[in-house]
């Protein structure tokens, strides 16, 4: 039997896996760490930075995706502090693109408008962007809404290492970023395309979604993705 690691949540000492990361051990024991990047069975990347906690000792704010526990680590997950940085952190989101809730096919299904709804986001405090971006509708049957993507990169992971057909791939620097297929092809002339939907049951947003549906009628199934992985025998 693997020896167990002891790190204090919270202020509970709870038993984790070596080799876990914050995170996981966590959610392991039903507590609760916001993030929109991570999705399980996918490889963690920080991306979003909704899930950052304080770790004692350490003067930095510390990703619980990918920092891996440490025997008696004691690790804070929900601070003043971290609140009011994952706040910010959503306000930024919300500000760079075009995030019309009410005409979005996954209003009251999507996982950015839930946390703002969970960290009190009524209003953006910062000057929207309202950048001009394209609606790919060239595939026949998925769109890719530019307005809506957050840059999460779970698409482009589940795509490569659940799928194994790399489409997709984020382009650009900083505020330039933009997700693309195929180096900048069309998603609908994608060759390596399989048109299997893993990566729309994965973007937490409506930037991808199926073509047919309405507003607020687009749900997605994200664990899928999870068993996906354990079915196949990853992580």
């Amino acid at each position: 039997m693997t020896e167990k690691v002891k790190v204090r949540i919270d202020g509970q000492v709870i038993a984790a896996t070596p080799g876990q990361t914050i995170l996981q051990a966590a959610r392991d024991n039903d507590k609760y760490i916001p993030a929109l990047c991570y999705m399980e069975g996918l490889s963690a990347v920080g991306a979003c930075r909704l899930c950052m906690v304080e770790v004692s000792g350490v003067a930095r704010l510390l990703p619980a995706c990918t920092t891996p526990v440490q025997e008696g680590l004691a690790v804070n997950t929900s601070s003043p502090q971290l609140q009011s940085y994952r706040k910010i952190a959503l306000e930024l989101l919300f500000a760079e693109r075009n995030h019309v809730c009410a005409v979005c096919v996954s209003s009251g299904h999507c996982e950015l408008q839930t946390l703002a709804q969970e960290h009190g986001v009524t209003y953006v405090r910062y000057p929207y962007n309202f950048p001009k971006l394209e609606v790919d509708t060239t595939h026949p049957k998925f769109v890719l809404d530019h307005n809506r993507c957050i840059l999460c990169s779970r698409c482009v992971r589940t795509c490569a290492e659940i799928e194994g057909a790399h489409v997709w791939d984020v382009a650009g620097r900083g505020i330039q970023s933009r997700l693309v297929s195929e180096l900048k092809r069309p998603w609908g002339e994608a060759t390596s395309c399989t048109s299997c939907g893993k990566c729309v049951q994965a973007c937490p947003t409506g930037a991808m979604a199926e073509k047919g549906f309405g507003v607020e009628e687009m749900t997605k199934k994200p664990a899928v993705v999870g068993r996906l992985t354990s079915m196949r025998g990853g992580r």
